[in-house]
Formats: C-alpha cells, sequence, structure tokens
C-alpha cells in the first residue's frame, strides 16, 4: 500500500458492532466461497488483503479481513451473501475505494466484497432515457457511453474518472453540478440488490413514476452497503447539455462572493456549477502552483458555469459576469472555449492538493449548512483554525451549501495530529449547531459516527436501526459504519 499522509482520524463509537468470527466460522465461510466461485474470485493473500483494507479516508480498518471476494454477476454475489449469513461472517462492499469517510474500510474477519468484475453497461435506452449498469462501472466510462448516444449522465463526483456507480449510489455521492442537477439519489430509478441472507430483490420497476411501495431504492442509496449490496441499477439520462462556459471573479472579502453567489442562485440564470474557495485555499493555491495565474490579495473566488446551449447560455454568462461585477469583483475572466474554461477550472480541481501539500497532510471535511448559513460557517471556521493552531481553507459547492473545510497538519508532529483530531470533531459539531449536516456527499463510514446522535436524535437513529435490523438481522452487512 502506499504511504498515507491523512490524518488518523479513529473510529468513532456508535451501534454495536458484532464480535469477529470464531475461526471455525472463518474455515467454514472460506470453504463455501471456494466451493461456489471460480478459484480465482477467491483471493486470501495476506498483502492483496491490505491493499484493499481501507478506502481513501484518514480513518484505519478496525481489523483483518479473511478474504476478498470478485463476483462477476448476481448469482455469485448471491453465493457469497448466503455464505456469509450461514456462518456470521461479515461482508463488506467495496468498489474502487475513492471512499471519504471509512465506509469500505475492513472489519475484523470481514469478506470483502469487490465489484470489480461488474463491469457491463448492459443497455442504454435513447427512448425511455435510461442506463442498466452493474455497480462496477466507473462513472466516466457511463457518462461517455450515453454522451456516445446524445445523452447525458448529470452525477459528476471529483473522483468520477476512477469512482464507480456502485460506490456513488451507497454513499449518494454529489458533485459541482448538484446546484442544478441534484445527487445520484435523484437519478437511480430502480436497483437489483441482493440482502443480507442471499435473496435477490428488485426495488422499483424502472419507470419515471412507481407509488405502489414505499421507496426502498432511496432507501438503498446511501446506505454505504448497511443494508443491501447492489447488483444492478437503473439510471435515468437526459438530453446532452450545451457546452459548458462561465465566469470565475475574484474578490476582496469572503462575504462579496457569498452575496454574489446567491444574487447568481436568486436569478434566472441557474448555473450547472458554483464553486468557492477562499483566502486560505487561494495562498496555498498560489503556493502549489504559481503558473495558475491566481491575483494576490484576493480573499475568495467564485466560479459560476453554465451548460445551457447558444444563445441562453451566453446570455447566462453575461448575468453572471454583471452579478459579479455588481459585487465589487477585483478580476474577472469569462470563458466560453473549452480550453479557457478548464484554464480556469485549474485552480479548483488543485483545491486539495494544495492544501495538503501546506504541511504535509490534511483531514478533508464534507459539511452542508443552509446557505443562509454559510457567512456563519466560514467565520466559525476561522476561530476553530485560530483556536487549534492548524489551518483551515475552504472551498466547495456554494450553490447548495456543500463546502468542503480543509485541516492541513504535519503528520511528523504528534501535537498538529491531535489539534487536527481535535479541529475534526468541531467541525463537524459546528455543522450541526448551525442546522446543517455533517456530510454533504461523502458519507458516515466510520470517520463521523460520533456526530450522528448529535445530529438525528436517538429516536431517529434507533428508527433506522430498526430498519437495518430488519433487513439485515444477523447484521452482517457493512458492520460498525453509517448508523
Amino acid at each position: 500500500m502506499t504511504a498515507r499522509t491523512d490524518a488518523p482520524v479513529d473510529p468513532a463509537p456508535g451501534a454495536p458492532e458484532p464480535a469477529a468470527p470464531s475461526a471455525a466460522a472463518l474455515a467454514a465461510v472460506l470453504a463455501d466461497l471456494r466451493a461456489a466461485l471460480p478459484a480465482d474470485a477467491v483471493v486470501t493473500d495476506p498483502e492483496a488483503l491490505r491493499d484493499r483494507a481501507r478506502d481513501g479516508s484518514a480513518t484505519p480498518p478496525t481489523g483483518d479481513p479473511v478474504a476478498l471476494v470478485l463476483p462477476s454477476g448476481t448469482p455469485e454475489v448471491s453465493a457469497v451473501l448466503r455464505a456469509a449469513h450461514a456462518h456470521g461472517v461479515p461482508v463488506v462492499p467495496q468498489g474502487a475505494l475513492s471512499g471519504l469517510a471509512g465506509g469500505a474500510n475492513a472489519v475484523p474477519g470481514a469478506i470483502l466484497l469487490s465489484t470489480a468484475r461488474m463491469t457491463a453497461i448492459r443497455r442504454i435506452d435513447p427512448v425511455d432515457q435510461v442506463a442498466v449498469v452493474q455497480p462496477g462501472v466507473v462513472t466516466k466510462d457511463l457518462v461517455d457511453a450515453v454522451a456516445a448516444q446524445g445523452l447525458f449522465y448529470p452525477p459528476d463526483p471529483a473522483s468520477y474518472a476512477w469512482s464507480t456507480v456502485g460506490g456513488n449510489i451507497a454513499t449518494n455521492a454529489g458533485g459541482m453540478r448538484c446546484v442544478k442537477y441534484g445527487v445520484t439519489r435523484d437519478f437511480v430509478r430502480a436497483l437489483e440488490v441482493v440482502l443480507a441472507d442471499g435473496t435477490v430483490v428488485r426495488t422499483a420497476p424502472g419507470t419515471v413514476k412507481a407509488v405502489a411501495g414505499l421507496d426502498l431504492t432511496g432507501l438503498v442509496v446511501g446506505s454505504e452497503g448497511t443494508l443491501a449490496v447492489v447488483t444492478e441499477a437503473t439510471l435515468g439520462l437526459l438530453p446532452a447539455p450545451g457546452p459548458d462556459r462561465g465566469v470565475c471573479a475574484t474578490f476582496a472579502t469572503v462575504a462579496d462572493a457569498l452575496a454574489a453567489a446567491n444574487a447568481v442562485v436568486a436569478s434566472p440564470h441557474r448555473p450547472s456549477t458554483l464553486e468557492l474557495l477562499d483566502d486560505v485555499v487561494l495562498a496555498a493555491l498560489v503556493a502549489y502552483d504559481p503558473d495558475a495565474g491566481l491575483p494576490a490579495g484576493a480573499a475568495a473566488m467564485l466560479l459560476a458555469i453554465t451548460d445551457e446551449a447558444g444563445a441562453r447560455g451566453a446570455a447566462d454568462v453575461a448575468a453572471y459576469e454583471a452579478v459579479v461585477r455588481a459585487h465589487g469583483a477585483l478580476t474577472v475572466d469569462v470563458a466560453h472555449e473549452p480550453e479557457r474554461l478548464d484554464a480556469l477550472l485549474r485552480a479548483r480541481r488543485s483545491f486539495n492538493q494544495a492544501m495538503r501539500a501546506v504541511r504535509g497532510g490534511s483531514i478533508n471535511e464534507d459539511v452542508a449548512v443552509p446557505r443562509t448559513r454559510l457567512a456563519d460557517l466560514l467565520d466559525r471556521l476561522a476561530d476553530v483554525s485560530a483556536q487549534v493552531g492548524l489551518p483551515i481553507g475552504t472551498g466547495g459547492h456554494v450553490g447548495d451549501g456543500n463546502l468542503h473545510p480543509v485541516i492541513a497538519f504535519d503528520p511528523a508532529d504528534p501535537a498538529q495530529v491531535a489539534a487536527a483530531a481535535e479541529a475534526h470533531q468541531r467541525v463537524l459539531g459546528l455543522a450541526v449547531e448551525l442546522g446543517g449536516t455533517v456530510t454533504g456527499e461523502h458519507g458516515i463510514g466510520t470517520e463521523k459516527r460520533s456526530a450522528l446522535a448529535g445530529e438525528l436524535g436517538d429516536r431517529v437513529l434507533a428508527i433506522q436501526r430498526g430498519i437495518k435490523a430488519v433487513l439485515d438481522p444477523a447484521g452482517i452487512l457493512n458492520p460498525g459504519k453509517k448508523l
């Protein structure tokens, strides 16, 4: 495994976790797995298991897995879960390990169920405007495949070039286009899933409308593999949009940038992307990439993009330019060509790397608050930064209130590691205090379980754990995560 420079955020307490399986149970489940799957689909090599033991988060695994399985379709997933259920062995579903909350991390004695071989795009239907895919399909591959037929799959997590559809469904992934199109859940029509005992069910028909039962599809989306394993997804598509074009502006204060962002959202010219970077991030970007062309002394940057076609897109850009100038922009760059827009996006795309380079390590937060509380959030984050003595740079999706504060620290300095962990907990508490959530799109995993009761309340949390108990009575699906 490659060395990590993240803060070691310890898993937080949550619902009671099942005891590790006995040696006899592990031996029995391995025998069943080898009987049910091809020989190369059951991996027990210790180095291979270590490589798959954790996702992209700062949270370590809680134990060692017993095996990695690589099913190629629904029948093999069902066989894995039947064996695990029979012997009381936990199963951790995994995609590309691009998650940022510990949701795919190993637990003691777990079977790691990888979707790496489930990569079929079964159908793209331009009439019904749906795609039917297996969960291991890489998001970008789906986007490219539907684009070739003049269609559009809007969800765009930052990891879309390597993350999988199944992982996006597990976390209800978002991205920069959420301000206009919404999140992954908004494009999931129906799912085929395997329950904890190996039963295969479909959650809904693939129609646009379906209210005959409770919304099991929506329940599974965002459940982080704790309720069922997705083996096929029917996804809604849209006609292809126009080319991206937009405006990038810098401001003397964050307040000016927020006022401009609010004016853009309130206008008839709805952007497909509306992003903010604060002064800490801009200073980090200047140091990280001196050739990015960022002006010195700016306290905030706002990026507004439209994907409307033709004259409507041109009108959107003109409206964004007028708004940012009216709110005192220091600099304004307008891009109508893809190459120019890519240059403007360069800073936004380098945000996390630049913040990590400040001191060598980072914790990437994922909080969301009502847009009316964004100014409070940014002010209070500055207070937290001063109190713990670490830089906290913030950027993200200002159009829907989902920001990503990044806590920079030196991973070789124990005092800074401890301060970063303290800042992490304080940022989570701050989000809830401001009427928001500890995660807008990354998920809970293990990293944020300590904040669940504060956000949901004991009664709602108990209801959610009760739902899990109905679908997974033995508690084998991704235990110790989400709830």
